[in-house]
Parts: structure tokens; C-alpha cells; sequence
């Protein structure tokens, strides 16, 4: 195996799946540079310190994100092409997301018209991809974004945009559109970025007893049939770092937690490219809406 360094960018590294999944990566013998973000510094650090891993071998620096808050993905995305430098980006993990419950409010967090599980489970995450596009493309970065078999849920995409308004009422779960919308733009940027990056989405499947429920009515019982560990779930995502058998059809996108590649009529709503563009919003409209400045 190579000795050099791969670099893994990474969202959602801080608890569960994420976490995880870096766990077993600093188990292996091939030597990892982590730029990880997180809400709560000391914990993630205390954290990841408390693995004890050969640091002669691994780093991990962890900078700041808040992903109900576009300002500090943008310095977030500052800080990693910083450390970076003329290195690459290997991979980048959008492993981030809530099942947080819809609340009605006159705004969203930090005067967002959006709603919290859009602006993390969606929007940052592709604001980052945005500020982080050069980059990407001269590294031909591995993009894995974890999904969800809950897009199947999303039976009328006309619905989406009152669900993830934070003054309108609707259903208050809104897991399930908030992923349907990020496997858009999934696809999205497989489009833009042909050629250079290739763009995966993953399900690590049915996992109980994560953080992803906080704040929400959705449970995972233990005992259900299909449920698998946080280490499996976190297995799965890793298959996507490398997985080498990516179907020739540009829109077979999605890689299941057993292994195989979706048939496309399983997720066939998320093909319309017109919705792909409509929630794939520009760099320069999302700094413009979300008060983001130069």
C-alpha cells in the first residue's frame, strides 16, 4: 500500500458514523491527514485524542463549522485551504446531518429564511463544495455524500420548498426531503464536476443509537430486521472511498449499504434536472441570502 498521505476532508466526524469511520481509518497502515469540522472543539478533540492513534503516522486537525451558519463554512473553507496549501483533497466526506424536527419560526438560525435541517443536511454542505471547487477539481477528489434510503419517502418534490421554509406549516418531519434535496444536488454536482471529481452517494443504512435523532420524533428500534452497528454503517460509507466499479450511467449514483448500486427507478424523482438546478443554488445567491460577505 502507498506510503504517501491521502488527505480526508470531512463534515459530520464528531459523534457516530463519522466518527467512526475515522476510527477505522486510523487502524490502517496507509498514513491519513484529517481536516475535520466541528460545533464543539474540545469535545471532538478530547475525543480523538482519547483513540490514542500513531500520530507519527496520522494527523487530525479540527477547525471550527457550524452548518446552520454559512459564515463559518466559509471560514472553515478558508482555514482547510490554508492548511492545505498545494496539497490535494483526496476525499471529502458530507457526512453531516439532523433529523432535527421542523419549527416554526418568522427565520430560520442566524436569520436564514430556511429552515436548520436544510441549511445542514443541505445547504452548507453544498456551499462548501462551492468555496472548495478549485481545489477539487485540481486534486480529482473522491466526493462521498451520505445519503439515505428516506428519499424513497418523497413522493411530490412541489411540496419541498414550503417544508423548508421556517416561516410555513408543514409536516414537522422533515428528514426525508432535506436528503431528497441533498441527493439533487448530488447529482448536481456529478454534472459539473464530469470529467474531474467523481461524486458518490451512500447509504450506511438503518443504524439505531446515533445523534442524528436529537431533536426529532424519528427512532430506530434496536431490534429492527435491517438495523446494522455504527461500525457497519460506517463500513459502508468507507466502501464508497473505493469502491472502482462506478456504473457507466452518469445518473446510477447511489451505493447501497448491502453493496450494490440503486437501479435508478428506485430514486427516479431525483433525476429531473430542472430540480437538480432549482436546489442547487449558486455561491454567489447563497452568500447574497445567507448574508454572507467577501
Amino acid at each position: 500500500m502507498s506510503t504517501i498521505a491521502k488527505t480526508i476532508v470531512a463534515t459530520g466526524a464528531t459523534s457516530g458514523i463519522g466518527f467512526e469511520a475515522i476510527k477505522q481509518l486510523l487502524l490502517q497502515s496507509q498514513p491519513y491527514n484529517f481536516i475535520l469540522g466541528a460545533r464543539d472543539l474540545k469535545t471532538t478533540t478530547d475525543a480523538y485524542s482519547a483513540l490514542k492513534y500513531d500520530n507519527s503516522k496520522h494527523t487530525v486537525t479540527i477547525f471550527p463549522l457550524e452548518l446552520n451558519h454559512m459564515k463559518t463554512v466559509k471560514t472553515f473553507a478558508q482555514k482547510t485551504l490554508e492548511k492545505l496549501g498545494p496539497s490535494p483533497i483526496d476525499y471529502l466526506m458530507l457526512n453531516a446531518g439532523t433529523a432535527m424536527n421542523k419549527q416554526v419560526a418568522e427565520t430560520g438560525p442566524h436569520g436564514s429564511k430556511w429552515i436548520e435541517p436544510y441549511l445542514v443536511n443541505h445547504l452548507s454542505q453544498h456551499y462548501l463544495l462551492h468555496l472548495l471547487r478549485p481545489k477539487l477539481e485540481q486534486s480529482k477528489t473522491r466526493i462521498v455524500a451520505v445519503s439515505s434510503g428516506a428519499v424513497r419517502n418523497v413522493k411530490d418534490p412541489s411540496t419541498l420548498e414550503n417544508a423548508m421554509l421556517a416561516a410555513k406549516e408543514t409536516d414537522k418531519s422533515v428528514y426525508a426531503a432535506t436528503k431528497f434535496i441533498q441527493l439533487l444536488g448530488t447529482h448536481w454536482w456529478r454534472r459539473e464536476l464530469h470529467g474531474t471529481c467523481q461524486v458518490v452517494a451512500v447509504s450506511p443504512g438503518l443504524i439505531p443509537n446515533t445523534g442524528l435523532s436529537r431533536g426529532s420524533d424519528m427512532k430506530i428500534p434496536d431490534n429492527i430486521p435491517d438495523a446494522k452497528s455504527i461500525p457497519e454503517g460506517a463500513q459502508s460509507v468507507l466502501r464508497a472511498f473505493t469502491r472502482d466499479d462506478l456504473p457507466e450511467d452518469p445518473e446510477q449514483i447511489f451505493l447501497t449499504s448491502w453493496g450494490e448500486w440503486w437501479s435508478k427507478d428506485v430514486y427516479g424523482l431525483s433525476l429531473d434536472k430542472s430540480l437538480q438546478d432549482k436546489w442547487s443554488p449558486s455561491q454567489a445567491d447563497i452568500e447574497k441570502e445567507e448574508g454572507v460577505t467577501a
